[in-house]
């Protein structure tokens, strides 16, 4: 009976759980053939639910109960749900990219050690897309040559090669995980979060159906305020330069807010390598070996600075996305479309929009939107490409003063 198993519990999509539990029967059987394989390649757009389905699927390979292969329910289905299996690793690179250092340690070395207390010593490796050349090529090998107890489940955007190098898809059994429709992630988070379904397929709607996203803004009071502070930017255009102070404040506020939440892992991390150095430690040769670690202190630092620019980067994309979404609205408005709402609880200001800016206009507004998000993938300065942004739209809007 798999009606309730991890991967209904966890909303996978029945277009790739059936594979996935004839995979997970196939393992516990032994049978490494047609059905298992010991690399994966799970894809799809972001908010998909492709990591979910990996967490899933090494949770149905760790199951320890006799009679349903990924019950959800044991103490190994569990720990895998909860990030606290000690045979499943799961790294979330934060930084801009996954050097050659950081796939030999998160990746390579645990794929190599045998599991403990399961039967499989399972590596979630997400956003794969972020694997430098080096990275993917060290990789390669174990891919390749994996250790019998060994399961790699990477997860990446697409298998294009601009994302995953040919030769890791070649070598990877390939999982396509398709965006969930509105309907589907409302019912999801009715049933993870209990919410009303009229909040639900609002928080649906408003994320692009993005799973993580859509589950954040049900939970996060400061995420639904910060999302009205990013839509009311399209009424500030039409006020003086209120919307290039606000675009600064969004700036300041998302930044703050990344930090804050990277700091207990820096710290965390710092108070380790000081450990390791023996910082604290007296005498002659302790005082040597700190002189010898300064290396390693910046090492770190540039690494904690690199995941602050990815996160504020990441959050401000979002967030453009999101008010891209309020102008298309109010484009679908304009031409009479039956089409359905990305922001519905916002349609008083997308039908205002809609009677004060042209269809052009409307479409020359979202245009801007998309280079500044180009911009700041181009590493341009977030306060220069949202104000070259705000500039945009105020022309494409006829806002002259």
């Amino acid at each position: 009976m798999t009606s309730n198993d991890v991967f209904t519990q966890m909303g996978v999509s029945e277009l790739i759980a059936p594979q996935l539990r004839n995979a997970a029967r196939a393992a516990r059987a032994g049978d490494t053939g047609s059905a298992m394989t010991h690399a994966w390649l799970f894809s799809g757009p972001p908010g998909s639910g492709r990591s979910v389905a990996a967490v899933a699927f090494a949770a149905a390979l760790e199951c320890s109960n006799p009679e349903v292969v990924g019950c959800g329910q044991c103490e190994q289905c569990r720990a895998v749900r909860n990030g606290t299996h000690g045979d499943v690793v799961h790294i979330v690179p934060q930084e801009l990219s996954i050097a050659v250092a950081t796939m030999r340690r998160d990746v390579i070395e645990p794929a190599a050690t045998r599991p403990t207390v399961a039967s499989w010593r399972v590596v979630i490796l997400d956003n794969a897309d972020r694997l430098t050349d080096g990275a993917a090529n060290a990789l390669l090998k174990t891919v390749e040559e994996p250790p019998k107890h060994t399961v790699i489940l990477l997860c990446a955007p697409s298998t294009d090669p601009q994302d995953v190098m040919p030769t890791l898809v070649s070598r990877s059994r390939h999982v396509y995980v398709p965006q969930p429709n509105t309907k589907e992630v409302a019912r999801l988070l009715m049933q993870s979060d209990d919410v009303s379904e009229e909040i639900a397929t609002l928080a649906a709607a408003s994320t692009s159906n993005h799973v993580g996203r859509a589950r954040r803004l049900v939970r996060d009071p400061d995420m639904q305020r910060s999302r009205a502070r990013t839509l009311t930017l399209a009424e500030d255009v039409f006020r003086g330069d209120k919307a290039f102070r606000n675009v600064t404040a969004m700036v300041k506020e998302i930044t703050k807010v990344a930090e804050q939440g990277l700091a207990e892992a820096s710290e965390a991390e710092v108070e380790k390598l000081r450990t390791a150095l023996g910082m604290g430690a007296s005498g002659r040769g302790a005082q040597k070996a700190l002189r010898g670690s300064a290396g390693q202190i910046r090492e770190l630092e540039d690494k904690h600075k690199k995941r602050r620019t990815r996160a504020v980067r990441d959050a401000l994309d979002l967030a453009l996305v999101d008010l891209a979404g309020l102008y298309r609205d109010a484009l679908i408005k304009a031409v009479d479309s039956n089409v359905e709402l990305m922001h519905p609880d916002f349609q008083q200001l997308s039908e205002g929009l809609c009677q004060r800016v042209s269809p052009q206009g409307l479409s020359a507004c979202i245009e801007a939107i998309m280079k500044a998000r180009e911009h700041l993938g181009m590493n341009v300065r977030p306060e220069t490409a949202l104000d070259a942004m705000v500039g945009r739209i105020r022309l494409a809007c006829g806002v002259s003063e």
